[in-house]
């Protein structure tokens, strides 16, 4: 019996994986390693809207406690960078990295015309797009179609989720969602997914179905390669039990072993802090913390934090006043950290926020968003960064 593609659509996470797949995963099959000297990118999405005025304070500048009268972080708690900045007192292991010289802090991110929608404003970066554009790839997806004309094997890119973000769909090219090669393994072993593809009538005229049982097959054959590779070479180190954590040891995992991976991408969230900020952040600050004080201490004692970026944005920052519910509402720029061994600028690179200027309550953008991933692609992953952009941008100095 054929099995009908709605049937096939409720596969749960393996075939969420395997929606996203094409022609991408049969690269897995012929390892490719990415040794010490080769860089990795590690991009980390703070989902919802982080308050960045709270996560770098503006600890010298009165106009931000007026602003913030309760929910402002008093100078003696914040973590101090210098006379005129202090990092959110949960960021212990952000302070550390900063007097180390392996942390990179740009401020007032953003884009002209910024758009306060969730959905709509995390569109824009993930697909490097203007404000008035609307664009179905995303930009990491664009640099694995980049880096796949001309070439055999595609630059492999691996989102540590059930569900693959916008930013690495390409015109051509996908990443790959999964949460752990383990899981993913597991899944494909099961009787069931055997079942579904021994039943499958290959001379089929149902063209969706043969595309989806043609995916699914990709992904079965590539699974066991992935695990595979990512046990050659396991983490031994211990990383919190938290989502996070767990997500940057399966990371650090896949970059010790044979996988050819340049692009990782992990999320956390919620940020959407509109009630009871405070608590909200200081835990999900907790868990950021712990995590990437666990990878970044691992990837040091591999030899290889001289080769990762950890690179972190959220889609919006918030407005620069509180609201009565002790928490703030949707804004616009926003700070992006910047963490590696290889980082050319250190600690604060640009000036903090002007909360003198600003346009209807709210941060200018001083720094376009795109000039960041201009500066990534480019000095970075080592690619032409207008033709995955779409346009040229002035590129920074901070790799």
């Amino acid at each position: 019996m054929l099995i009908k593609r709605r049937s096939f659509l409720q596969l749960g996470s393996l075939a969420t994986a395997s929606l996203f797949l094409p022609k991408f995963m049969k690269a897995f099959e012929s390892p490719l390693r990415v040794p010490p000297g080769n860089r990795v990118l590690v991009v980390l999405q703070l989902s919802g809207g982080n308050d960045g005025l709270n996560t770098v304070v503006p600890i010298s500048n009165d106009l931000y406690y007026k602003a913030r009268p309760v929910l402002g972080i008093k100078k003696e708690a914040a973590l101090l960078l210098n006379d005129e900045a202090g990092l959110n007192p949960a960021l212990t292991a952000f302070k550390s990295l900063y007097d180390e010289g392996n942390l990179g802090i740009l401020n007032s991110v953003g884009y002209p015309n910024p758009d306060r929608s969730h959905f709509r404003s995390m569109d824009i970066w993930q697909t490097a797009s203007g404000s008035n554009e609307y664009v179905t790839s995303g930009w990491l997806g664009r640099y694995l179609d980049a880096q796949c004309s001309g070439c055999d094997k595609p630059v492999q890119a691996l989102e540590i989720d059930d569900v693959l973000s916008l930013s690495l769909k390409g015109e051509k090219m996908n990443g790959l969602a999964l949460r752990d090669p383990r899981r993913l393994y597991n899944a494909s072993h099961e009787q069931y997914f055997k079942s579904l593809l021994a039943q499958h009538d290959t001379h089929s005229q149902e063209a969706p179905v043969d595309y989806l049982y043609k995916t699914m097959a990709e992904t079965l054959s590539s699974a066991d390669h992935i695990f595979e590779q990512s046990k050659l070479h396991p983490t031994t180190a211990t990383y919190p039990t938290t989502a996070l954590g767990q997500n940057f040891k399966t990371i650090a995992s896949l970059i010790f072993s044979d996988i050819s991976t340049s692009v990782y991408y992990v999320s956390l969230g919620s940020f959407d802090t509109h009630v009871g900020q405070d608590g909200q952040q200081k835990r999900l600050f907790t868990e950021l913390n712990d995590a990437v004080k666990a990878f970044t201490d691992d990837l040091k004692a591999n030899h290889r934090f001289e080769d990762v970026l950890l690179m972190s944005f959220s889609e919006f920052g918030r407005r620069v006043t509180q609201n009565a519910s002790g928490g703030t509402d949707h804004g616009t720029a926003n700070n992006m950290f910047f963490v590696g061994g290889g980082l050319k600028q250190k600690g604060l690179i640009n000036a903090m926020p002007d909360l003198g200027d600003l346009q209807e309550g709210d941060l200018k953008h001083r720094v376009d968003f795109r000039t960041v991933y201009a500066t990534v692609l480019e000095k970075w992953l080592k690619t032409d960064h207008r033709g995955i952009l779409g346009s040229s941008f002035d590129l920074m100095s901070f790799v």
